[in-house]
């Protein structure tokens, strides 16, 4: 596993640093930095107080915390949230609550979400008249079926 210096800022008192809970974690957790609120089906874009300054190949991505949606239904509306190398603002973090029933509230300093920092492929896009056959062409959206 490769390391890359990642430069941040704290914008608020009550922000931490990311920050990986074991060796080895893909993700580092991301905290907020006030007390949220979530009704039934309610989002808010919610603070860190974080702002990081990736350098150009690299791709910040935010992921949803297992047990947030597992204990409590609480996911992320744009899974995973993209933080381009020339972004310098605060992370912030769209957060749900996709329980139909129960309200659910984090104080400040909660971890809401994974940032993982990953390499950057980039493309060229070339158009063509045609693309080459395969034996899955154009099925998709469950054309594999449930069973193997």
């Amino acid at each position: 596993m490769s390391k890359v210096a990642i430069e941040f800022k704290l914008l608020h008192e009550l922000a931490q640093a990311p920050q990986y809970a074991h060796d080895g974690d893909a993700g580092a957790d991301l905290v907020c930095t006030e007390d949220v609120t979530l009704g039934p089906g309610e989002r808010k874009l919610v603070p860190t107080g974080v702002a990081i300054a990736l350098p150009t190949g690299y791709v910040g991505l935010v992921h949803p915390r297992s047990g947030l949606a597992n204990k409590h239904g609480i996911g992320i509306v744009n899974t995973p949230g993209t933080i381009d190398s020339g972004y310098r603002g605060e992370l912030k973090i769209c957060l749900i609550n996709l329980d139909s029933t129960e309200t659910v509230t984090l104080p400040a300093g909660s971890r809401i979400a994974q940032l993982v920092i990953q390499e950057v492929v980039t493309a060229q896009f070339i158009q063509v008249p045609e693309l080459d056959d395969t034996e899955r062409s154009d099925k998709g959206f469950g054309s594999t079926g449930i069973k193997s």
